[in-house]
C-alpha cells in the first residue's frame, strides 16, 4: 500500500514526534527524567522495523518545560540519549532528536507546527526532501508540520479530536510498521 503508493524507499526521511508516538505522554505535564519515559509498548520494535526502509530518522518534538523552567536541557538531551540508545540496541536508528524549547508565542518560536525544527535537519542533513518525507504524530500540530513542509502525514490515533486529516491514520506507530513489514 504505502510503499507502493507513495514510492517510499530508502532515499526518504521519516521525522517522528515524541510524546504519545514513542512513548507515553504525561497530560498535563512533562516526562522531565529518564524514569518517567516509559516506551509505548512495540515502539522500539517498530523504529527497528521502520528504519530498515527510510534512510533517515529523526525526532521533531516541543519541549515547553525547559523554557518554563521545569526541567533543564540536560534533562532532556539525557531522555534522549537513553530513548536512542534503546532504540539502537533493538536494531533501530534515530539520526538526530531535534527540540523546541520555547514557550508558545516566544519571539524566536521553533515549536511545531513551524517549520524551522524540519528546516533545521534538512540544513544539518541535505539530502532531505520533504516530498520524500514521512511525518508521524499524534495531534493536529504533529500533522499541520508535515503538510507545512510538504510530507506526507500519518496520524496516530488518539483521544483527541481530529481538526486536521492525516493522509493515513494507524492506532500505534506499530501499527503502521506492520504494514510495511508485511508489504514487502
Amino acid at each position: 500500500m504505502l510503499i507502493n503508493k507513495w514510492g517510499i524507499d530508502n532515499t526518504w526521511t521519516l521525522f517522528l514526534d515524541r510524546d504519545g508516538v514513542i512513548n507515553e505522554r504525561i497530560f498535563g505535564g512533562y516526562v522531565t527524567k529518564i524514569s518517567e519515559f516509559v516506551f509505548l509498548e512495540n515502539s522500539v520494535q517498530a523504529i527497528a522495523t521502520l528504519s530498515n526502509f527510510f534512510g533517515l530518522t529523526f525526532v521533531v518534538t516541543n519541549q515547553q518545560g525547559i523554557g518554563k523552567g521545569i526541567m533543564t536541557e540536560g534533562n532532556l538531551l539525557d531522555i534522549h540519549t537513553y530513548m536512542c540508545n534503546e532504540i539502537v540496541k533493538n536494531g533501530g536508528m534515530i539520526n538526530k532528536c531535534f527540540f523546541a524549547s520555547n514557550l508558545i508565542g516566544d519571539e524566536n518560536d521553533f515549536r511545531k507546527p513551524k517549520p524551522k525544527m524540519g528546516e533545521l535537519a534538512k540544513f544539518e542533513f541535505p539530502k532531505v526532501n520533504f516530498e520524500r518525507s514521512l511525518m508521524v504524530g499524534d495531534t493536529d500540530t504533529d500533522i499541520e508540520f508535515g503538510k507545512n513542509l510538504g510530507m506526507r502525514t500519518v496520524r496516530i490515533k488518539t483521544e483527541e479530536p481530529i481538526g486536521i486529516e492525516a493522509d493515513l491514520t494507524v492506532s500505534s506507530l506499530f501499527e503502521l510498521s506492520k504494514i510495511f513489514f508485511y508489504e514487502v
